[in-house]
């Protein structure tokens, strides 16, 4: 009777364990996707996105509209440059003010939208009035990687193993050793 109560207890311990993971990576896609992230270094405006494709050579536009500017076009326009894991555009020369940031993708849809300030203050300001239209993506110093499925999934077993090992062990050091 003890043996079979251990038994289920050990089972839905290592159950629970191995939920976990597969509860972690099974985010829904809109979770993954990122909208803009906008960034500022002095007078350097730089913006990263993950939500474009490219499109005969082109992964996009991203423009960046000081007050008064309504539209994309009349914004000063820059080329999305980067790789299919993220994408990247930059403004150098910036006067201080209140901007905005839009990013529009080859296909035409819009990657997201962010205010940023930019001060004559040498530590970054970005301001979080906005936020972009396909969710929000963390990053350090607005650095954005976005990791696939497969990636989200190994690394989901990897923990699930060791929290069955951790419990296997805690578990076989606290019984006494019978003969």
């Amino acid at each position: 009777m003890r043996t079979s109560r251990l038994l289920v207890r050990t089972g839905l311990t290592v159950a629970a364990a191995a939920a976990l993971p597969l509860a972690v990576t099974a985010q829904p896609a809109a979770a993954r996707v990122s909208g803009i992230s906008v960034s500022t270094t002095g007078s350097t405006v730089s913006v990263v996105t993950s939500s474009c494709a490219q499109i005969n050579g082109i992964w996009g536009s991203a423009s960046l509209l000081s007050s008064g500017q309504t539209s994309f076009s009349q914004g000063r326009q820059v080329a999305l440059s980067g790789t299919t894991i993220s994408q990247s555009a930059a403004w150098s020369g910036v006067s201080p003010g209140t901007y905005t940031v839009v990013v529009v993708c080859s296909n035409g849809s819009t990657a997201g939208t962010q205010s940023v300030i930019v001060s004559t203050a040498s530590t970054p300001t970005i301001s979080a009035t906005s936020s972009p239209t396909r969710g929000v993506m963390g990053g350090v110093g607005g650095a954005v990687r976005d990791h696939g499925t497969v990636t989200l999934a190994v690394g989901g077993v990897l923990v699930g193993s060791g929290v069955i090992g951790a419990v296997w062990f805690l578990r076989r050091r606290s019984k006494p050793y019978r003969f």
